[in-house]
């Protein structure tokens, strides 16, 4: 059976979503913006995502838009606008199947079989992305296993979201204000938690902010994760 991401604002819509596809064995995550949706999809492997067009935070084709940057799993849009035009133009963006609202859950079925098809996927033989690697890091978001050199690091919940955040955008600098929003989900707070968990993930890498390996703080600016040497000379 499938691993499934619904993404439906609509708590009644969403649950009867829930109910069916979990009756019918699939693996069921579920949202209700697409904000939501982009964390799930960067930290959890998805068979199949339905996506409502009708999100409190960003629109339809927004939203397939940066899901498909992150992701190449099939989606199915799920829209209650009758707009042909629309439909594909979203199809054309990377949709790869879509249903007007309201339909049958054996209609959704039907869909989800012959999108998995087409997909090479019999639900649940996708392949798991490979693990990040910067460096002697390794990092496997959805097994939630991180290695130094071929040892396991013990790390807590939010080191190891911290390190995964990073391992996605090696070299480039994060502000700690992003770190903030995006790990810790604050959109307000005191920068002084990130540094904190820079602090206990340094010691854990086996290194310091006076002699870094792999974390480089720009003063000022941000934090990078970098591999040992790639470092430019200034």
């Amino acid at each position: 059976m499938a691993r499934v991401l619904v993404v439906e604002d609509d708590p009644f819509v969403r649950s009867a979503l829930i109910r069916h596809l979990t009756d019918a064995s699939h693996t069921v995550r579920s949202v209700g913006t697409a904000l939501e949706a982009l964390r799930e999809a960067a930290h959890h492997a998805f068979d199949l995502v339905i996506l409502d067009l009708g999100l409190p935070d960003l629109n339809g084709g927004e939203a397939l838009k940066m899901l498909r940057g992150i992701t190449d799993v099939p989606v199915i849009i799920a829209t209650a606008l009758d707009d042909e035009a629309e439909v594909v133009r979203l199809l054309h963006a990377g949709a790869d199947d879509y249903l007007t609202k309201p339909f049958s859950f054996e209609h959704l079925s039907a869909r989800m079989t012959a999108v998995l098809r087409r997909a090479g996927s019999s639900g649940g033989a996708a392949p798991e992305p490979a693990p990040l690697r910067v460096g002697g890091l390794s990092v496997d978001p959805p097994r939630r296993v991180a290695q130094l050199d071929g040892v396991t690091l013990d790390l807590a919940r939010r080191e190891f979201d911290l390190l995964a955040y990073l391992a996605r955008m090696p070299g480039v600098v994060v502000p700690r204000r992003q770190l903030l929003t995006e790990v810790w989900q604050q959109e307000y707070g005191d920068d002084q938690t990130v540094d904190v968990h820079l602090s206990w993930l340094r010691r854990k890498l086996g290194e310091t902010a006076a002699r870094p390996r792999y974390l480089h703080t720009l003063r000022g600016v941000g934090v990078k994760l970098e591999a040992p040497g790639a470092q430019q000379p200034g």
